[in-house]
């Protein structure tokens, strides 16, 4: 006799979130989440010179591993599609909700490609686990415009998540809809 296991689909539907779907926004959340975190702490943390440089070879290896995983997660939204919204909101809300997840899908692949490139072209290499990315003949302005956009998205993506993880929590508590809980891994 078999045992009745969660039967969430794989596959998104027009009004609900599949399996792979809550699995890549919740690998790529804790990612993103965790390279935001280092990069603040390299950038205004109290450390010693070589313990920031070890923080950013970290950061990079990681980065480089973001971006491959990220593109495929990009990638499977676009294909997949938004699910429809989970409850009746004002045009306001459902613009706002819209223009956030793209945004937060458009960080994805410009945070570390970005961060690359920066790097690459100053003349650095990235060592990623031990698979080296080699550095290129350096291009300062292509290295300091991949910097700033490095930069400028790390706090448009910190805004972006603050407007994202509020949002969720409203729906949660104040409208008690199923906005969170359909992107929880187990099903409710």
């Amino acid at each position: 006799m078999q045992r009745q296991t969660d039967t969430a689909p794989r596959n998104d539907s027009s009004s609900s979130y599949g399996l792979v779907s809550r699995l890549n926004h919740w690998i790529v959340a804790a990612a993103m989440i965790g390279m935001l975190v280092s990069g603040l702490v390299m950038a205004y943390g109290p450390f010693e010179r070589e313990t920031v440089l070890a923080i950013m070879g970290w950061h990079k290896a990681i980065g480089v591993l973001v971006l491959v995983y990220g593109i495929w997660r990009v990638g499977w939204r676009v294909a997949q599609g938004f699910a429809a919204d989970a409850a009746v909101m004002p045009r306001w809300q459902a613009v706002a909700s819209r223009l956030t997840h793209w945004g937060l899908l458009a960080a994805v692949p410009v945070m570390p490609l970005s961060g690359l490139v920066m790097t690459i072209y100053r003349g650095r290499e990235v060592d990623v686990f031990g698979l080296i990315i080699p550095a290129q003949n350096k291009i300062e302005w292509l290295a300091n415009a991949a910097g700033m956009t490095h930069q400028f998205a790390a706090w448009g993506l910190l805004g972006l998540l603050v407007l994202h993880v509020v949002g969720a929590l409203k729906h949660h508590f104040i409208d008690r809809d199923m906005t969170l809980r359909r992107m929880a891994l187990r099903s409710a």
